[in-house]
């Protein structure tokens, strides 16, 4: 299937990230790929996971471990600016989550298929000219890293590919589905933190400037920083789309800020099918990847109900609590789908132009 994967991939390239990175910015307008080669490497699956429980039976959810190392050619140029840059080698490691919807009584059986990431996939790029791309006015703010987490980002939930298989299938409805949940984070405090910062060459060890960085698929938080504090207390509410359960998390890394590299301070994983199934935690998380520390949160899972009649009900909760959230909290959510436009009226500038 490898040579068929990359065909489409270069559509893909060609004929939605080509046209998205024009738009972004005046200065990419004349943005091109001249060359995409993914390589003769096909990806690996070295692990596939079926789902049984708590899954619509018109539906099948597979999560892959995947794993590509490639040597690729892919050559982009910016003529506005005489900008030619390229990337030579790609390597992507992570879960792919393949949805196969709806399940029809005709062949092929699968109507539609869609791909995203449930996380942030690890991503390595071995980049031909990136100092040239880094200097076209608009991007000098950017730097190798920014520019892998804008990649990583737009591979992963709520963003993803859907294929239609049959015609008759409302790709709309899969490509932009109505959210499982809302999970809302009360990020209240931490306990006997590591002392990151040290005096006199090491010799006194100080305290930690503890801020955390709260991740829900592509959705990121970061609190406040607390100076010099071992023991800090945020008390900052944060709300988020869930669109994918079983499987998705929520990911929490606290860090010690510093002028230079910010140091590690510990991290935590929290399957959100636990906290569907309590509806609400208030729990002291021990943190891992360190020797000490815990974290205090709240975790409430909240359902979407599709009319408004418990809605002052939940106005009337959301004020008792409004102190805990600077920006208060949400009581209900808007969906917006922004189908098509027709009869636009001509841009004067382009008649301008045409009659000159």
């Amino acid at each position: 299937m490898w040579p068929f994967i990359c065909q489409f991939i270069e559509k893909l390239f060609r004929e939605t990230i080509e046209p998205a990175v024009r738009g972004a910015n005046n200065h990419l307008s004349t943005f091109s790929f001249t060359k995409i080669d993914i390589g003769h490497q096909p990806l690996r699956i070295n692990g596939v996971k079926v789902y049984t429980e708590n899954v619509d039976k018109r539906q099948i959810i597979l999560d892959l471990q995947i794993s590509f190392v490639g040597n690729c050619e892919i050559d982009l140029e910016i003529k506005r600016y005489f900008c030619r840059a390229g990337v030579k080698s790609i390597q992507i490691h992570g879960t792919m989550r393949v949805i196969l919807e709806p399940l029809i009584g005709d062949m092929p059986l699968i109507g539609a298929l869609s791909l995203f990431f449930l996380r942030k996939p690890l991503l390595e790029i071995n980049w031909t000219g990136l100092t040239n791309l880094l200097d076209v006015p608009g991007l000098n703010g950017l730097s190798d890293t920014i520019i892998l987490d804008i990649i990583s980002n737009y591979l992963v939930l709520p963003n993803r590919i859907t294929v239609p298989l049959v015609s008759e299938v409302q790709i709309a409805q899969l490509r932009f589905p109505i959210p499982k949940g809302v999970l809302r984070i009360h990020f209240i405090e931490a306990q006997d933190l590591e002392g990151k910062d040290t005096y006199l060459k090491g010799i006194v060890k100080g305290k930690s400037d503890p801020y955390g960085i709260i991740r829900v698929g592509n959705q990121i938080f970061q609190s406040k920083v607390i100076k010099e504090n071992l023991n800090p207390k945020w008390n900052e509410v944060y709300e988020a789309l869930v669109y994918e359960h079983p499987g998705q998390e929520l990911e929490i890394e606290l860090f010690d800020e510093d002028p230079d590299k910010d140091d590690f301070l510990g991290s935590l994983m929290i399957d959100l099918i636990e906290v569907e199934k309590e509806r609400l935690l208030d729990e002291w998380f021990t943190l891992d990847e360190v020797s000490k520390g815990k974290l205090h949160l709240k975790l409430e899972w909240l359902t979407l109900m599709p009319t408004a009649e418990n809605l002052d009900k939940v106005l009337t909760s959301i004020r008792a609590d409004k102190d805990q959230a600077n920006d208060g909290l949400s009581s209900a959510l808007l969906i917006l789908y922004l189908d098509s436009a027709r009869n636009l009226p001509v841009s004067h500038i382009l008649l301008d132009t045409l009659l000159s």
